[in-house]
């Protein structure tokens, strides 16, 4: 009897603990857990793997722009080394720890062009729980699947027009020297040579010294390698009047007036062009007056030098003069002298015109008689505007300086110039900006910029 109730009592109570069960809640999110936490932890865990590629990957990003930059910024054929010795300095080493560094200096610009440089950095990293959903790696290292990774990033390499105040055209030798000159003053622009330039005891003061070949002392900052300059005012030779003379007196004794020859006096009023055969000799101070300083007056020296004879070559305020030495090579002298000494070259060349910006023009067809050997007075220079000697070997051992109503402007451009003693050029302003007040187009070197990312 005793069995029968308590069977009774729990077949009684059955169904109301299965109702209670069915309703009770306590529990469940653990057994929800149980499931979900191995698939949270593998989750977790790549994110934290994939979160390691994308900062390994930052910073390789980091070192290959910064490696890039640095090859364009060389420029030179070791380019290459520059950009891996910046990429190890971030801890990616070429060849070390399966690290790759790769630079190129034709790489395809995005703009177009394959002048860009590039670099590209290569490494892998071990894999862990992202095995377990079954990703195998894209690389095998030792046996080990592994994940690569790689950045790249492609620079330009920037370029700057630098004006010059003195180019000298020779190819060979040192074409650019100084030998003392400690008063030349080339501040506000700067000097190229497209051989080799020497300068001892002085720098010039230039902005910037530059050379095709080496550059040993010369300027502010020195430049070597430098692309060669052409030629810029060798075009102008068509602008030159034909020659129109029929002979050519010479002087029979320096420092005298002679019969037959062009003897120059006085206030001179020129327009256009003027022509003198042979040798031309001042007698006397010579004032040029012209219409204006833009257009100017042209003087074209056929077969013959430019004799001060201790006396003054000037232009009067508003006027403005080209003087040009043509004709054929031979025997005759092709440039300014003073026989006498004492005397004075003071003019500004024209702003416009032929030969803008251009003070004395030496025909480049002329081979002889072209070398200029200024001592500061024979005659000295006071000059705005241009001394183009394409061919002349110059030596400069006396002063330059401003014409009296010019701006400051003075720019040289010879085959080879030398600058000696105690030689003093006076400074300009920065940029060039007296010469574009001249009218003057400057001669201007290729230089190396900053180098710019553009991937």
């Amino acid at each position: 009897m005793r069995h029968e109730h308590l069977l009774r009592r729990f077949l009684g109570r059955t169904p109301g603990a299965l109702a209670d069960l069915c309703s009770d809640q306590f529990g469940n999110i653990a057994v929800m857990m149980a499931f979900l936490l191995p698939i949270l932890a593998g989750g977790l865990g790549l994110g934290f793997e994939f979160s390691n590629w994308y900062l390994k990957t930052r910073v390789m990003q980091n070192a290959a722009d910064s490696a890039a930059m640095a090859a364009a910024s060389n420029g030179s054929s070791n380019y290459d080394v520059e950009a891996k010795a910046v990429a190890a300095q971030y801890g990616f080493v070429d060849g070390a720890n399966n690290v790759t560094v790769t630079a190129s200096n034709t790489a395809t610009c995005p703009s177009g062009g394959n002048t860009c440089y590039s670099v590209t950095i290569t490494s892998v990293v071990p894999l862990y729980l992202s095995q377990v959903i079954g990703y195998q790696g894209d690389t095998v290292v030792n046996g080990a699947n592994e994940k690569s990774l790689t950045s790249t990033a492609i620079a330009l390499q920037t370029t700057i027009q630098q004006p010059l105040c003195l180019l000298a055209l020779n190819q060979s030798g040192p074409s650019l020297r100084t030998n003392g000159a400690p008063n030349s003053n080339f501040t506000g622009c700067s000097v190229m040579s497209n051989s080799t330039a020497t300068c001892n005891g002085s720098n010039l003061n230039a902005n910037y010294g530059l050379a095709h070949g080496t550059n040993n002392g010369c300027g502010n900052k020195q430049e070597s390698n430098i692309p060669i300059v052409a030629d810029p005012y060798y075009a102008m030779r068509t602008n030159i009047p034909n020659n129109t003379c029929s002979s050519y007196p010479q002087e029979a004794k320096h420092g005298s007036s002679w019969s037959g020859g062009t003897s120059l006096s006085g206030a001179k009023s020129y327009s256009g062009n003027v022509q003198f055969c042979g040798d031309v000799q001042l007698t006397g101070d010579v004032v040029i007056n012209t219409p204006d300083n833009v257009t100017g007056a042209t003087i074209v020296i056929q077969n013959g030098m430019l004799d001060l004879n201790g006396h003054t070559l000037s232009t009067a305020n508003g006027s403005a003069v080209t003087i040009i030495f043509s004709g054929t090579s031979g025997s005759y002298s092709h440039y300014p002298t003073d026989t006498s000494h004492g005397g004075v070259i003071n003019i500004q060349a024209p702003s416009g015109g032929n030969f803008p910006g251009v003070a004395i023009y030496q025909d480049p067809s002329l081979t002889s008689g072209v070398n200029v050997t200024y001592s500061g007075n024979n005659p000295s220079w006071d000059i705005t505007g241009l001394i183009y000697l394409p061919n002349a070997d110059v030596q400069i051992s006396g002063d330059v300086g401003q014409s009296k109503y010019g701006a400051d402007c003075f720019v040289m451009v010879a085959s080879s110039v030398l600058i000696n003693g105690t030689s003093n050029i006076y400074s300009q302003s920065p940029n060039g900006a007296g010469c574009q007040q001249a009218g003057l187009t400057m001669p201007t070197a290729t230089i190396t910029g900053r180098s710019k990312l553009v991937y």
